[in-house]
């Protein structure tokens, strides 16, 4: 029911006949709880010394990592010590650190999605899967890092914005808590998300425009045309490049968002990490009755080759993300566009 607590959540019927109910709730509960920490040293901003600072150092990944990060992921691997996960994931991270190899999680975490905007005040959060542990931890323990996303037994994130929220799946669907100082607990707010299947706004980053496929440039034209254009409706177009912001914005009110892989040196895989970015995003959407692909292929079905392999990612309303696959992989869509906007985009010189 609406108006339940997180705790109350993962005691409920809902909840307590999963696979390793105890152990995820915990796990849940533990990144809630450092959750709440982050979010006060994030509303302090730039009263804490070297709040946003830069540490002259590259994560796991090649970005560059913010002294943020670094606490927060020292938060977060906290959190996995005290809980039953036998192995922690991180971006911050080269490889998998083993906890203890007889537990039976895997957690695989993004600890603070969105950190080059933390000096700007925009929403920033903290992106989680929990997986099972797949054969014998200590001796190959990337492995269980290595499945694809159907095998997620939850995933979720917080977003640390007006307000610190924490959107969850367990798998029987999509909800939103609502962080309650007064009750020192997450509360319900949207005890089932459902993601309309038309979007009326799109997201995606407008200045890789020259960079993109055809196929991303004559979806963006399309729906730049609006109301004179072949899809004969207006769009709203966002751009707001925090990953966690971005998912909340579309889960409330709709949407579709779009990174593609583009000619750029180094992204032509696209940008963000499969495992612990785009595969608990795709979770989340799906369960909301969303849609979530590499531009063609079910983002869940993909079977990631490292721990952080990147990844083009579309996602939200399910006609949309339909409808960009189809601009991909059939040429009969490129005849549903009108004369004018077949011969040049609106971004085009």
């Amino acid at each position: 029911m609406a108006g339940q607590t997180l705790h109350a959540f993962l005691r409920s019927g809902d909840f307590a006949g999963h696979a390793h109910a105890g152990a995820i709730a915990g796990v849940i509960m533990g990144l809630a709880g450092k959750a709440v920490e982050v979010r006060k040293l994030t509303k302090q901003g730039a009263l804490i010394k070297g709040f946003a600072a830069s540490r002259g150092e590259t994560n796991a990944d090649g970005d560059t990592q913010k002294d943020l990060d670094v606490v927060a992921d020292g938060m977060f691997l906290e959190a996995a010590r005290k809980e039953a996960v036998a192995l922690y994931g991180s971006e911050e991270n080269n490889f998998p650190i083993l906890l203890d190899p007889d537990k039976p999680l895997a957690l695989a975490i993004d600890p603070l999605d969105g950190s080059s905007n933390i000096e700007t005040n925009v929403s920033i959060g903290t992106i989680f899967s929990v997986l099972p542990v797949e054969g014998d931890p200590r001796v190959a323990p990337e492995a269980s890092f290595l499945q694809s996303g159907r095998h997620q037994l939850a995933a979720g994130f917080f977003i640390y914005g007006p307000q610190l929220a924490l959107v969850l799946t367990v798998g029987s669907g999509t909800r939103i808590f609502v962080h309650t100082p007064k009750l020192g607990d997450f509360v319900e707010a949207y005890s089932s998300v459902s993601i309309a299947d038309k979007a009326g706004e799109f997201a995606i980053n407008a200045s890789n425009y020259r960079h993109w496929e055809d196929a991303v440039r004559l979806y963006v034209d399309d729906c730049l045309a609006g109301a004179d254009g072949p899809r004969e409706r207006d769009f709203n177009m966002r751009w707001i490049a925090s990953l966690v912001a971005e998912t909340y914005r579309i889960l409330v009110r709709g949407g579709v968002f779009l990174y593609p892989g583009d000619r750029r040196k180094g992204y032509s895989a696209g940008r963000l990490r499969l495992v612990y970015e785009a595969n608990p995003i795709a979770f989340l959407i799906e369960q909301a009755g969303g849609k979530a692909t590499d531009t063609v292929n079910r983002i869940l079905d993909l079977v990631p080759a490292t721990l952080h392999q990147r990844t083009p990612l579309v996602f939200g309303s399910a006609g949309e993300v339909e409808r960009i696959a189809r601009y991909h992989v059939d040429p009969a869509m490129i005849s549903e566009r009108s004369p004018l906007f077949g011969k040049r985009g609106l971004f085009r010189v």
